[in-house]
């Protein structure tokens, strides 16, 4: 079937997760078209140093993804501002917490799901409403490649970005013949601060490292810059693709969980252990 394109370039949107990485990115990105954008973030420094580099009209807003009430409120909010039709909603907001599942902290895991997994279905449940109402529109969920592969001390991580996934999955049956669509995207490794922000408590394999020490072997690891994966992610949503992988290590994952959906770790830990010392000689 032939997919039908969604423009987005030049039209209203909104973006959580926008105070740095993808969302940041996304926002420059669309406003260099002459999108007016919607940015929201918990981070209220980093929503206002992305809001100052953008050219066009913004609308910014201190949200917590987790609250449903709030992120109805910010929904009203957009309504109000819109001068046209809202093009798309990307739900990018996410964290990550590293930790084996004999050692996981409940708490650690409850704030993941609560941000990665509640805070897509809570905006995806605010602006919904609007979308459908104009009868155009797009709602645009970041899962991960870990919402396609299970990956050993990413448990808590994998559930969200594997419901997130699901759950678009769900959305885009029921919007058929609408004129709103659901897109999933899953990122491969992206050079944001997520690994930064993470919540991890001790190194989940016992080698000593520090939070530190785990998150810049995650970014020396890292393929795709924040600008490139809006690129990708844009591109991808205006040529009506309904998944869109992100990243040449996207690429891979989705082919290995497809050949063989119950021993691809076996290649990727392979190609994991290359990473890592490539990412381990080049800091020596």
């Amino acid at each position: 079937m032939p997919r039908t394109r969604r423009p987005i370039a030049g039209r209203p949107a909104m973006i959580t997760g926008a105070a740095s990485g993808i969302g940041r990115a996304l926002a420059q990105l669309l406003s260099r078209t002459g999108s007016p954008v919607a940015v929201a973030d918990i981070d209220a420094a980093g929503l206002e140093a992305t809001a100052a580099t953008l050219s066009g009209p913004v609308l910014t807003r201190v949200l917590d993804v987790r609250d449903a009430a709030d992120q109805h409120a910010f929904a009203a909010e957009v309504r109000d501002w819109l001068t046209a039709p809202l093009g798309a909603v990307f739900n990018n907001a996410g964290v990550a917490v590293t930790s084996s599942v004999l050692d996981a902290v409940p708490e650690d895991d409850e704030w993941l799901r609560a941000i990665d997994f509640d805070g897509v279905v809570n905006g995806t449940r605010a602006f919904l409403p609007l979308l459908v109402a104009q009868g155009q529109g797009v709602i645009v969920n970041t899962s991960s490649v870990y919402g396609l592969a299970g990956m050993p001390y990413q448990s808590a991580y994998c559930a969200a970005k594997f419901a997130v996934r699901g759950f678009t999955d769900a959305l885009r049956q029921e919007l058929r013949g609408t004129g709103v669509s659901a897109v999933t995207v899953h990122p491969g490794g992206i050079t944001t601060n997520i690994a930064r922000n993470a919540r991890i408590r001790e190194d989940p394999e016992d080698r000593g490292r520090t939070h530190a020490q785990l998150a810049a072997e995650f970014e020396a690891m890292t393929l795709t810059s924040p600008a490139k994966a809006a690129g990708i992610i844009c591109r991808g949503v205006e040529q009506g693709r309904a998944r869109i992988l992100v990243g040449p290590d996207a690429y891979l994952f989705d082919a290995l969980t497809r050949v063989t959906p119950t021993h691809y770790y076996a290649v990727l830990g392979l190609l994991r252990r290359a990473l890592r010392s490539r990412a381990e000689g080049a800091s020596a």
